[in-house]
């Protein structure tokens, strides 16, 4: 009997996303291809490298990329959305529809679930692609186009395993020497790959990005979808945060911010974070119509789909799971601040939507502004919960049913929150509020000052969890803080559906992912070597618990 492990997923990726419907065909001799036989085939067909360059960007936000009809099956904006709804600001339905209510609960810790399989694979696929361009591409003699590419190859790998080390162990801070992931990049034996440590990890990541750095000077990329210096300034100001390197991750985050200004009030005013295009998009994915139209599947497995209120063809608006902000943080954003009209309030109202008008074709009728909540076209859209976002606008138009929402990877007001946290954490508490200060009365709210209330460094985490909200950042970031995940207070109302409340304390052991039983399976190294500890959160569990920012 065949096994079937990361390395055939890793191999299936290398051989390019498009071409990978049965992993029962795609064991090589020796379980990998040799460096050699990678230089030969791009030697010989250099059409076949430029493909697998273009298809490393495929497992960002391509339909249907892991193979299936799931409507969950969307590369790392999936894993972005799986990671916020496992968090305590973004909500949605407890109602048999939702693709996501396994993170919603945290059974996404089952071996045996679908959504951590997919989560733990499809970055591990990306890492297959990326090492197939680093070992088939001679750095000491590389120049002009593989040589960008070879960068960006470096680039993605740290990506991806920074979209695993934060979530299978606790912070770097309190961690460093504790089992993470196995490490791949090419050479090493996948049946028996023990878990490297967390400094391990993250040692790659750094060397990855330094090599990016250092050779992407100068590169123009053709769109943003691709990866040039910003972005990789950008990734290393998130691994060095992550790290807890403070100073360096507030240089970088200033160097990944050149050139780029952040969205105004009066364009955030409005539902939007659709466009790559946008100004303030340092890195996004692009989602074309071609992608939309790749399986029958497609026009569900895509951000629209599951992020905006506006489509006319979406999963989330058609079964009453458009995410929902928490009452909790909601109730803490200024009247005064733009973004408080990203979702509706207690009585379905926003600011943010006064002019927007959706149209029912089929019975000519139509809503403007609040009474679009309550409106309801049969298998399009369902009444709005209060507190739903409208933070997403629908790019192709409100009604529209072309989802082609981009997503965004990086903008440059992430950035300057890494810059005042950096700042702030590495004695310049001072010039840290300040940078604060003056993103948001600039940007967001003209009435701001930084609270008395709060802690900085709480402050900073309030900003991040409001203005990334949908991102993907929670998960990450209450982890790397220590922080408790705070989803209601014992004794309030909450709209999280009942199933879903519950608190978790920090070192819950529960907070870190299991490897999926296929993996532990045929990996002897990760044998006996899975994360312990906690156990699945039960509705109303620990409601004394805070988190420094809904107290």
């Amino acid at each position: 009997m065949k096994r079937y492990s990361l390395s055939l997923l890793v191999l299936c990726g290398a051989l390019l996303a498009t071409s990978c419907n049965d992993l029962n065909e795609q064991e090589p001799a020796g379980n990998k291809l040799s460096t050699n036989q990678m230089l030969a085939t791009n030697e010989m067909i250099p059409e076949r490298a430029a493909a697998t360059f273009s298809g490393m960007f495929n497992y960002l936000g391509t339909p249907g990329i892991y193979g299936t009809a799931r409507a969950d099956d969307f590369g790392a904006i999936s894993a972005a959305l799986s990671c916020d709804a496992e968090g305590a600001d973004l909500i949605s339905g407890d109602n048999g529809y939702n693709w996501f209510s396994a993170a919603c609960t945290l059974q996404s810790r089952d071996v045996h679930y679908a959504n951590p399989l997919m989560r733990y694979t499809i970055p591990y696929r990306q890492i297959g692609v990326a090492n197939q361009i680093i070992n088939s591409i001679d750095e000491s003699t590389a120049t002009g186009t593989p040589l960008n590419q070879l960068a960006q190859a470096h680039a993605i790998r740290a990506f991806d395993y920074m979209q695993l080390a934060p979530y299978f162990q606790f912070s770097y801070a309190t961690s460093a020497d504790k089992p993470c992931v196995p490490i791949l990049t090419g050479t090493e034996d996948y049946f028996n790959n023990p878990r490297a440590t967390v400094k391990q990890v993250y040692e790659l990541i750094l060397k990855d990005l330094d090599f990016a750095i250092a050779h992407l000077q100068g590169y123009t990329r053709p769109s943003k979808q691709y990866i040039d210096l910003n972005v990789a300034y950008g990734l290393r100001a998130r691994a060095n945060l992550l790290m807890g390197n403070w100073a360096a991750a507030a240089a970088d985050a200033d160097k990944a911010m050149d050139g780029y200004t952040p969205a105004s009030i009066a364009e955030v005013s409005v539902p939007a974070f659709d466009n790559i295009a946008d100004h303030n998009w340092i890195w996004g994915v692009d989602i074309t119509e071609a992608q939309l139209k790749s399986n029958s599947n497609a026009g569900y497995q895509n951000a629209s789909s599951w992020l905006s209120a506006f489509s006319g063809e979406a999963y989330a608006a058609a079964t009453g799971n458009v995410p929902v902000i928490n009452k909790l943080l909601f109730d803490k954003i200024p009247s005064t601040d733009v973004r408080k009209g990203w979702w509706l309030d207690a009585n379905k109202h926003s600011p943010n939507w006064a002019n927007i008008t959706w149209t029912d074709p089929s019975k000519g009728t139509s809503a403007t502004g609040d009474a679009i909540a309550d409106f309801e076209i049969e298998n399009v859209k369902t009444p709005f919960d209060a507190y739903t976002n409208i933070k997403f606008g629908q790019q192709s138009g409100i009604g529209n049913t072309l989802n082609n929402n981009d997503f965004p990877l990086m903008r440059v007001e992430e950035m300057i929150l890494i810059k005042a946290e950096g700042l702030a954490k590495s004695g310049q508490e001072a010039t840290a509020k300040q940078v604060l200060e003056d993103f948001v009365r600039t940007y967001r709210d003209p009435s701001y000052t930084v609270p008395s209330t709060r802690t900085l460094a709480d402050e900073i985490w309030f900003q991040r969890r409001v203005e990334l909200w949908g991102e993907g950042f929670f998960t990450m970031d209450a982890k790397r803080l220590g922080k408790n995940i705070v989803r209601i207070h014992a004794g309030e109302v909450s709209n999280y559906p009942d199933a879903y409340q519950f608190n978790i304390k920090s070192d819950d052991g529960w907070l870190n992912l299991r490897f999926p039983q296929r993996e532990m399976d045929n990996n002897e190294g990760l044998k006996g070597n899975d994360n312990t500890g906690g156990a699945l959160p039960v509705s109303g569990q620990n409601g004394d618990l805070r988190d420094g920012v809904t107290d």
